[in-house]
């Protein structure tokens, strides 16, 4: 690898795609309901006015980070009930358009959950829109808000 590195310098580090994957204690029915349902989505992701799991539903909000103020757009491309939703994801008044895909498995009475998130080349090569931003975001999203909210309501089995 190190003999590499020197290429690595020109390389595009935003062509690699984020991907965050984790098993949650909860039934798949359970995590789909997190990911889709408005109520459930404004208390672990964002606060959504609206939403709805349809090919071609658009959505946005807005997050204000380190005085910026970032106005997301998206819209879901692609739905299947309980295994995967995606959909693109781009800033307004920013050049670029990515795409994010959740896709779920079921795993005994657990739920394995994979986020890809492609396309981050597309934005502008700033720090704002640096990789490492996106992965802190859907590790924190996914890992740690959304794994505590659906495990939190679920009935763990005692052994």
């Amino acid at each position: 690898m190190e003999a590499n590195e020197k290429n690595m310098t020109t390389k595009n580090v935003n062509a690699e795609a984020v991907v965050v994957e984790r098993t949650l204690d909860a039934p798949v029915a359970r995590v789909w309901k997190a990911l889709t349902d408005v109520d459930q989505m404004r208390e672990w992701y964002f606060d959504l006015k609206e939403f709805r799991p349809e090919v071609g539903f658009e959505f946005g909000f807005v997050v204000e980070h380190e005085g910026n103020t970032y106005d997301h757009r998206c819209k879901i491309t692609e739905v299947i009930p309980q295994k995967k939703i995606a959909y693109t994801w781009r800033y307004e008044g920013h050049e670029g358009n990515s795409l994010v895909t959740i896709e779920l498995a079921p795993d005994g009475d657990k739920t394995r959950l994979k986020l890809t998130h492609t396309g981050l080349d597309t934005f502008p090569r700033t720090k704002a829109f640096a990789r490492e931003n996106f992965e802190e975001g859907w590790t924190q999203s996914i890992g740690s808000e959304l794994k505590e909210f659906v495990e939190r309501d679920s009935p763990t089995d005692v052994k």
